[in-house]
Formats: structure tokens, C-alpha cells, sequence
């Protein structure tokens, strides 16, 4: 995997616009070195208060409004595309907020139609719709160069769009980008489960995330998503992309972003794993990684454009 940077990424000295000494690390040092610092070091917007946004909507004919907070500032600009029935309120998508807040970048979260509080029926919405939704914000709602950040879902959603807004998208960041999810989990039942599911018409998929255990999907969302299925060829994505993923993750394996790196066309790539997280990412140092991955990001940008 030519140009594919596996677990650490070598040279990165991030995080200096916060008043953080600045760290260069390798291989040999690993990124505990980075994220080991302790409350007191924290920047401020990670012990942070949650400075309130209002809610708008965004109107669009024949779809259902989107609900999404935004901050303007300069660019890149961020998108945070949450995962599968995730709302806009989650603990990385604030996070990301603050940081934006911090550096004074642009910054829109957002919620799937049928989710939280945009309209429209959840069992109703397909990935396509839901892709559909990602560039409406793209289109209506960001100005200028975006980088995505993709929680799960989000990771498919934001290659779908960095292939139709290739202009627009400038960098990708996924957590647990479960690209292909949703098709692979189901081809991998028994194939006594799949035709009961198909005859149901409802897949009761098992989840410790649903208060009740299951997520219940319509068999026709399975058959609508195929269609938006990227692993089974090269991935036309040329972008500098950060696939983030805990190697505790039982929904979607850490090798489902190895498996993406290798297949998206760009060669700026790197893969970085985090041992003992699991899907969510959402512990302290995980936030971290995350917002440092971003800001690494912007970086780069500038100097490209500078």
C-alpha cells in the first residue's frame, strides 16, 4: 500500500497554536508520547464549556429541512458527518466545535434527515438520501475548501461526497469509517438469516448502541445501499485522507480502514490505530487524537496554499 502511513504518523507537530509545546514524534516513540498530557495541559476548549449555538434549518424543496448549527469563520471550513442515527450533539462533534471555536474556523454540524431534529421519517431514509443530505450541506451550506470529518456511516458518506464535491472537499478525517458497513454486516449472516430477513422485509440488527438492543432496518434500506457500495473498486478520492480507528471496534473492524486506504486513489494516506478504543472513540485521549488529526490538517492546507 504505496503511500499509506500504518499507526503513527512521523514528523507531526501539531497542536501549537493552542500554547502547547510543540512535539515531533516517529515510529519509536508511538503516539502515547502526544497524547499522554494530563488535564493541566489540556487546551482550554477540551475542558471546556459548551458555548450554545441556535439551531437552523435548512430548507429545501421536495426534501426534508435539515437541522444544523454553523459557525462562520475562516477557512478550510469543518463538516462533521455523524454516524447512523447519531445526532449533531455527540461528544465529537462538540468537541470539534470548540476547536474551531478556538482557532476561529468554520465549522457546521448537522443532523441526517429522520434524526434529531431535521424532518422527514426515519424509516424512510436510505444511504442515498442520507448522502443526498451531506451535500446539501456542501452545497447550501459551506463556503469555500471543507474538510470532513466522518463518524462510522459519516466515513462512507464523506468519500461519496469528496467524489461528487472533488473542488470542494479538501481533506477527509474518518473514525471508524465504516465504508461499505451496513452491505458487508449483512452478507456476512447465514444465508438462512438473509432470506428470513428478506421475507420479514426487517433486519433486527443487534446493537449494545439501541436502548433496545436491535436496530430495526428495512430490508429494501439493505438492497438501496448496495448501490453506494466503493470497496469493490479503486475509490477515486484524491485528497489527503486520516482514517482514525480503535482495534476494539466490534461493529466495524479496524481492518475496514486498511482495507479503504488501500483501495482510495490518493497517496496521501495514513491509517492510525488506537489499541484499547472501541467504535464510539470518544474517550479523552481519542478526542484528542481527533482534533489534533484536524489541525495537522489545516496545516498542511495552508502550506499547499501558501
Amino acid at each position: 500500500m504505496a503511500g499509506v502511513g500504518l499507526a503513527a504518523v512521523a514528523a507531526w507537530v501539531p497542536c501549537r497554536r493552542w500554547g502547547l509545546a510543540a512535539v515531533t514524534f516517529g515510529f519509536h516513540h508511538g503516539l502515547s508520547t502526544l497524547l499522554a498530557r494530563k488535564t493541566e495541559r489540556a487546551p482550554q476548549w477540551l475542558r471546556a464549556c459548551r458555548h450554545k449555538t441556535s439551531i437552523s434549518f435548512l430548507s429545501r424543496p421536495d426534501l426534508p429541512n435539515l437541522a444544523y448549527k454553523r459557525l462562520k469563520g475562516k477557512s478550510p471550513g469543518i463538516i462533521f458527518i455523524p454516524g447512523y442515527i447519531s445526532n449533531m450533539n455527540g461528544t465529537k462533534a462538540l468537541a470539534i466545535e470548540e476547536f474551531c471555536k478556538s482557532l476561529g474556523h468554520a465549522y457546521i454540524r448537522f443532523d441526517y434527515s429522520g434524526v434529531g431534529n431535521s424532518d422527514g421519517n426515519l424509516e424512510e431514509c436510505t444511504v442515498g438520501k442520507w448522502r443526498k443530505d451531506v451535500l446539501s450541506i456542501i452545497d447550501d451550506l459551506a463556503e469555500g475548501p471543507q474538510i470532513l470529518v466522518g463518524s462510522s456511516l459519516g466515513g462512507w458518506l464523506m468519500f461519496h461526497a469528496a467524489i461528487a464535491r472533488p473542488q470542494k472537499v479538501v481533506a477527509l478525517v474518518g473514525v471508524a469509517t465504516a465504508v461499505d458497513g451496513l452491505v458487508t454486516q449483512f452478507n456476512q449472516l447465514p444465508i438462512e438469516t438473509k432470506k428470513e430477513i428478506e421475507m420479514k422485509g426487517v433486519w433486527p440488527m443487534p446493537s449494545k448502541y439501541s436502548e433496545e438492543g436491535v436496530y430495526r432496518i428495512q430490508y429494501s434500506v439493505i438492497k438501496e445501499a448496495e448501490h453506494h457500495c466503493l470497496l469493490h473498486s479503486p475509490i477515486p478520492v484524491k485528497c489527503p485522507i486520516r482514517l482514525l480507528h480503535g482495534m476494539k471496534d466490534d461493529i466495524v473492524p479496524w481492518h475496514t480502514s486498511v482495507q479503504v486506504a488501500d483501495r482510495v486513489v490518493s497517496t496521501d494516506v495514513d491509517v492510525i490505530l488506537r489499541k484499547n478504543s472501541d467504535h464510539r472513540m470518544k474517550e479523552k485521549a481519542d478526542i484528542q487524537l481527533l482534533v489534533y488529526t484536524i489541525d495537522d490538517l489545516i496545516d498542511k492546507l495552508s502550506t499547499i496554499v501558501h
